[in-house]
């Protein structure tokens, strides 16, 4: 029988080769392909463990350092504010404080855990400005009162983000859960100081009245209150508590009241912090870059829970630097003396019910130094006066006829007038209003010629008066004229206005304080002929319609004792760095004197101005209107001003005069200017001139002091 060819069980011949090589070399290459993708990986592993440590090494420690380090900085105390004779008029007194730093993500919890200790180891006043919000945030750090709140919730609230649900864990609190005793009110405070210092910022818990036993238990129990520490705080003080100067120099806020809302934003942005103490008012508000010292720079180390475990100071900061000014303690309260008791008396003999204040300025008219700032006011009805320094270039008041240098300058640069013209004083009848007339002619006699220079002396009205008609093209000759129907009066408005204006009356004087007013000038297009409006600008003339600050008037009769230049008047002196024991250093900078313009007038025309003034001291016409001076210690030049007006009482009318007066001394060699100002005095018939009295012993006060040895 034939034998099968069975394939199946044919067997390779010795020699012969079996085919197998695809199923042998498919694995070997995954395998080489996955190798090499591994090696490429650890290759880019490596060269990116070396970027890291080698060449981004700086910049990875600083993340690092970062995340567990921060800077923190503390305010140093303020330079403070002396007198021209190096006397301290503010300071700061130091005092022991318990300072919190707030480490990251400070809970509620831990706030209330360290209040709790603290409270075993200092004695806090209760704060009396505790909110119910402050309440409640305190009665939910206790984590069983959070739980309990959180289960009232409803689901729809539960679900809200962690700022909402926390608002609406707030409305849950019932009023009978934060009715609470004197103890937890006391702890509630201390929380409240706690909870309301920002991360990694130091607060005050308390810097007041700290013991040197609180210190100690404080101190020893540190590691035990993460943040809290002992330190010292300032204060802010005017060394003498009643003095005259204290709201002109204004004041600090108080580290609760931080900046203010108006300014937060400004500040912030120079490096300030929201609970930062800056000066608020007058010096301490305009000289607050100059105060403000240089922050203490702190380094704090914080663990992975956010707690500060170290902290290194990395400078130290520097107290701010001084101002000394221009003002002499003693010249301001001998001024403040004569202005105070001046007033007094007036309001003790029924003559000031309706003055609003009695105000002086005192400067150097060469250099713009500030000699003194005397103010004070009364309520209606009451005897009491109250200081108000500030009142001096914050108030302004109808000036009378001290202003008459500026009209004759009007008058001059116009052409009105030339020189020490002579013109016939006369009462001026105008239609549909009283004449209008000098002092001394007032029933029609006494009428006479009379020239600039005399003007001044006899404080003439008519003659400023008939300066206004020239400027307007007018040329009185004693008939009535009516004045609505004059033209260009827009033209001499403006004319006189810019002549006051060159010394200072109605501008700002450029004091170095926030807040100067200006006094009022009313627009004429205001001064329509229906509110019988017309003649202003008559009054305007000899001072009985735009109002003018005291300092205007100081600065304006400045500007005439020197010549024509209008310098500005300035408090701070110089500003001045510390010495070794925080007080008084080295000068740093000179304010400068910096004259603002200079009036338009020639060499003539200011003598002529100023020998009228000096008539006015020492005349001997029975019309010279303060020959009261011709026996002060000093050669005296001044000018008198009555601003006379009216007030209405219960339908009565009642005649008032502002009494005024401007004045400079020594006549040949100026060194003080002066200006006082009464406002609505009753005088009843009196003669009593306090303008005049107070000029006399201010300047005598000044002689007195500086030059009764030369």
């Amino acid at each position: 029988m034939a034998k099968k060819n069975n394939d199946f069980n044919h067997s390779p011949k010795s020699g012969e080769k079996h085919n197998n090589s695809y199923g042998r070399s498919h694995v070997p290459f995954r395998l080489g392909v996955l190798f090499i993708v591994i090696f490429v990986l650890f290759v880019a592993l490596i060269v990116q463990l070396g970027n890291l440590q080698i060449v981004n090494s700086d910049n990875m420690e600083s993340r690092i350092r970062a995340s567990s380090q921060r800077i923190i900085e503390e305010s140093t105390p303020r330079g403070m504010i002396y007198d021209s004779q190096g006397e301290p008029l503010v300071e700061n007194r130091s005092e022991a404080a318990i300072t919190f730093t707030r480490g990251l993500d400070m809970e509620g919890a831990d706030l209330l855990d360290i209040a709790e200790r603290l409270d075993d180891l200092i004695d806090v006043e209760v704060d009396d400005d505790l909110t119910e919000r402050d309440l409640k945030d305190f009665w939910l750090a206790d984590e069983d009162h959070l739980d309990a709140a959180r289960d009232r919730l409803s689901q729809e609230e539960s679900n809200l983000s962690d700022s909402e649900e926390y608002s609406a864990l707030v409305d849950e609190v019932q009023d009978d859960e934060i009715d609470f005793n004197n103890d937890q009110m006391r702890l509630a405070t201390i929380f409240k100081r706690l909870n309301g210092t920002q991360e990694l910022s130091t607060d005050f818990i308390k810097n007041s009245d700290v013991s040197d036993e609180e210190l100690a238990r404080v101190s020893e129990r540190t590691t035990e209150l993460p943040g809290v520490s002992t330190s010292m705080d300032w204060t802010r003080n005017m060394v003498t508590d009643d003095s005259p100067l204290q709201s002109v120099i204004g004041r600090v806020s108080t580290q609760e009241q931080g900046l203010p809302a108006e300014q937060a934003e400004e500040y912030l942005d120079q490096g300030y912090s929201r609970n930062d103490r800056v000066g608020t008012s007058y010096l301490e508000q305009q000289y607050e870059s100059v105060l403000q010292g240089t922050k203490t720079e702190n380094e704090v180390s914080v663990d992975r829970n956010g707690q500060i475990v170290n902290q290194t100071t990395l400078s130290e900061g520097e107290k701010g630097d001084n101002l000394k000014l221009s003002i002499d303690s003693e010249f301001q309260q001998k001024v403040d003396q004569i202005v105070r008791e001046n007033y007094q008396d007036l309001i003790n003999d029924g003559m000031a019910n309706y003055s609003s204040g009695i105000y002086a300025v005192a400067m150097n008219p060469k250099t713009g130094d500030i000699l003194s700032l005397s103010g004070y006011y009364h309520e209606t009805g009451s005897s009491e006066i109250e200081e108000d320094a500030i009142g001096t270039y914050t108030k302004s008041f109808t000036p009378g006829s001290v202003v008459k240098a500026g009209t004759l300058t009007a008058g001059w640069g116009s052409g009105a007038i030339q020189g020490n013209e002579v013109l016939y004083d006369q009462p001026i009848r105008l239609a549909g209003s009283n004449n209008k007339a000098s002092i001394f002619n007032r029933n029609g006699n006494n009428n006479q010629n009379v020239s600039a220079q005399r003007a001044l002396e006899y404080s003439s009205n008519s003659y400023m008066i008939q300066v206004a008609l020239k400027m307007l093209g007018i040329n009185y000759n004693g008939d009535t004229i009516s004045i609505p129907g004059v033209q260009n009066q827009q033209g001499v408005y403006d004319q006189l206005r810019d002549a006051m204006a060159q010394y200072g009356m109605g501008v700002e004087t450029g004091i170095d304080l926030p807040g100067e007013v200006t006094g009022i000038r009313t627009p004429v297009e205001d001064l329509s002929d229906a509110r019988g409006q017309a003649g202003k600008v008559l009054d305007l003339a000899f001072g009985q319609f735009d109002t003018y600050t005291p300092l205007q008037l100081a600065q304006y009769v400045s500007t005439v004792a020197n010549d024509g230049q209008r310098v500005r008047p300035h408090l701070v002196e110089g500003i001045y760095g510390n010495d070794e024991g925080g007080g008084l250093g080295e000068e740093k900078e000179t304010i400068e004197t910096e004259v603002l313009n200079e009036v338009d007038i020639s060499e003539e025309n200011m003598d002529i101005i100023h020998r009228g003034f000096h008539d006015v001291a020492h005349g001997d016409d029975a019309w010279t209107t303060a020959r009261g001076l011709d026996d002060a210690e000093m050669d005296l030049a001044a000018k008198t001003g009555t601003a006379e007006m009216v007030v209405v009482e219960d339908g009565d009318e009642i005649s008032v005069d502002g009494l005024n007066m401007v004045s400079y001394g020594p006549y040949d060699d100026p060194e003080i200017a002066f200006a006082v100002v009464i406002p609505q005095i009753q005088r009843n018939n009196s003669k009593v001139t306090p303008n005049l009295d107070i000029t006399k012993e201010v300047m005598d006060a000044y002689y007195d002091l500086y030059k009764d040895d030369e």
